[in-house]
C-alpha cells in the first residue's frame, strides 16, 4: 500500500513539472535555411503554438501530418495559433525530409531537429509526438496517431484561445 502511494505521489509531481515545461532556447533551420530561435514561443501571449515532432520513415507521422494539413486551413481561418513540424530525422535521412514535404504539397512550416537536441530536451521519446504551448508552458503532450486525433488537437487549440 505504501509502495502504491510513493508511485502515485511520484507520477503526480512528474506530471506537474512536465506540465510546467518550458520550450528550451534552441535555434532550428527550416527548410529554406532560415534559423528560427525557439526562443519566441515561451514569450507569446496568449497564443497557441502546435509542435508535432516527425520522421521521414515514420508512416503514423506522415499520416498525423496529411491529417492536420488537410484540416489547416480551416482551423486557421476560426483560431489563432502557430503550427510546425518538427523533423527529427538524423544526417542519414535528413536529405528526404524536403522532397517529402514538396511531394505531399504540405502548406506548413517544418523545423529541422536534425542533433535531436530539442527531441531530447523534451523528453520526447518516440515519433509521432505532438507538443501544444501556450504562453511558453507546455499544456499538451500526446504520443503516437491515429485519424481522429486531430480532433481532439483541435477541440485543445480552440479550449486555449
Amino acid at each position: 500500500m505504501k509502495r502504491k502511494s510513493i508511485i502515485a505521489l511520484c507520477f503526480f509531481i512528474y506530471s506537474l513539472t512536465a506540465a510546467a515545461q518550458q520550450i528550451p532556447d534552441l535555434k532550428l533551420d527550416n527548410l529554406d535555411g532560415t534559423t528560427i530561435n525557439l526562443a519566441i514561443l515561451n514569450n507569446q501571449i496568449s497564443k497557441v503554438t502546435l509542435l508535432s515532432f516527425w520522421a521521414t520513415w515514420c508512416i503514423p507521422c506522415i499520416n498525423e501530418l496529411s491529417a492536420i494539413n488537410d484540416n489547416l486551413p480551416d482551423w486557421k481561418k476560426k483560431h489563432q495559433f502557430d503550427f510546425y513540424a518538427v523533423s527529427v530525422d538524423d544526417s542519414r535521412t535528413i536529405s528526404r525530409v524536403k522532397p517529402l514535404v514538396n511531394g505531399k504539397n504540405w502548406d506548413f512550416a517544418v523545423l529541422l531537429d536534425k542533433n535531436q537536441e530539442l527531441k531530447r530536451q523534451l523528453n520526447v521519446m518516440n515519433v509521432p509526438y505532438t507538443i501544444i504551448v501556450k504562453e511558453g508552458k507546455i499544456i499538451y503532450r500526446h504520443s503516437g496517431f491515429v485519424f481522429g486525433d486531430e480532433d481532439e488537437l483541435l477541440k485543445i487549440i480552440k479550449d486555449n484561445q
